[in-house]
């Protein structure tokens, strides 16, 4: 099974699993559910291309630099991006706060965006749009 979010509300909203577990409605966030930062993949893979780039056009360093979108999204948002691609329910529970999660965490790519010049290009839209393409054609997952 999958360890984070949107592989669940992806099965959820393929039918694969009937309900999204959200663990914590009562956190000091807008809504009361966690927020993290979600990044496109796509977004992510240009982000370490520009880093190879970086690194063989200088010489050789030590680089420690932050790949994210310098946002946080909260799982209410999430889910309800995800409703929007792929025009489905996604029907959820809330659960009890797991121990050790924390109320909202997101990157700081402020020195990235220095140094390389990157940053993201793809919203939240763009990541549901794209993750509902892939479930739809994958409904089983991988090799399924």
């Amino acid at each position: 099974m999958p360890n984070n979010l949107m592989p669940y509300v992806s099965q959820v909203a393929v039918g694969r699993l009937d309900r999204l577990g959200v663990y914590g409605g009562d956190w000091p966030t807008p809504d009361g559910t966690g927020v993290r930062d979600y990044i496109h993949v796509m977004d992510l893979a240009d982000g370490h291309v520009a880093t190879l780039r970086h690194l063989l056009a200088a010489p050789p360093q030590l680089l420690t630099l932050t790949l994210g979108t310098r946002r946080g999204t909260s799982v209410l948002e999430m889910i309800r991006a995800f409703e929007r691609a792929s025009g489905r329910p996604v029907p959820y529970d809330i659960f009890d706060r797991r121990a050790g999660d924390i109320a909202a965490c997101w990157a700081d790519a402020t020195r990235t965006a220095q140094v390389l010049g990157w940053r993201t290009h793809r919203g939240l839209d763009d990541l549901c749009d794209d993750a509902w393409r892939w479930q739809q054609a994958n409904p089983r997952g991988y090799g399924g």
